[in-house]
């Protein structure tokens, strides 16, 4: 039956009802599923999600659309997505989305995914669809909207001041200063009024500052 199983599920990434559908010739299609676990043919990432074990898989699958199917609605960002667009050094081993839910962590076989909550409103905008290989799609924040979800979910920073966003930008995140020179501080101004969020305001503010000065205030 592992034969069958792979040449009726096309996909990398399957849910419970695909594959009820491919074992339906079976008496106990429960049982066996059980055994293709303990096998190692299938892993399950949660319940009701699965992916094909490295010896019965096709192609790589994405763990960008895995971490949009984990939880949901929900969307990457925040440090996964600063990296991704090569905003920032670190390479997240955790990835990180954004969702209207509340924060949740999940601990997987091939993984852990992150979930933190934010206003529906401000969750509606700043997302587009990336399209991979092998008809595999995910859903991401534009680069401009992962930094103002990182900044809002970021505690115990006030970032009032220039000095204090550069100070984070720059060094906290380690964020190259050509990248702010990339940015459109009329999304960011947008995504504030979503999230009605001072800080974000702020972020605006010195984004369009830093673009026409370039000045370092780090020894003001």
């Amino acid at each position: 039956m592992t034969i069958d199983i792979r040449e009726r599920i096309s996909t990398e990434i399957f849910d419970y009802q695909t594959l009820m559908e491919a074992l339906k010739e079976l008496s106990f299609p429960r049982d066996k599923v059980t055994d293709l676990i303990k096998k190692e043919i299938i892993i399950r990432i949660k319940k009701g999600l699965y992916i094909f074990g490295d010896r019965y898989r096709r192609y790589p699958y994405s763990r960008e659309l895995l971490a949009n199917l984990i939880y949901g609605p929900s969307y990457i960002s925040l440090e996964y997505a600063l990296h991704y667009y090569g905003f920032i050094p670190e390479r997240s081993e955790a990835l990180t989305s954004v969702t209207i839910g509340r924060s949740r962590n999940f601990h997987t076989p091939v993984g852990l995914f992150i979930y933190r909550q934010i206003p529906i409103r401000a969750y509606q905008t700043g997302m587009t669809r990336v399209e991979e290989s092998n008809e595999q799609s995910f859903m991401i924040a534009l680069p401009e909207k992962a930094l103002a979800d990182k900044i809002i979910t970021e505690r115990g920073s006030s970032l009032a001041s220039k000095k204090e966003f550069q100070y984070f930008l720059f060094d906290d995140l380690r964020i190259d200063p050509s990248v702010i020179q990339s940015l459109s501080f009329d999304r960011i101004k947008m995504y504030a009024e979503h999230y009605r969020s001072r800080k974000l305001r702020q972020l605006s503010h010195f984004i369009s500052w830093f673009q026409r000065s370039g000045k370092d205030t780090s020894n003001e």
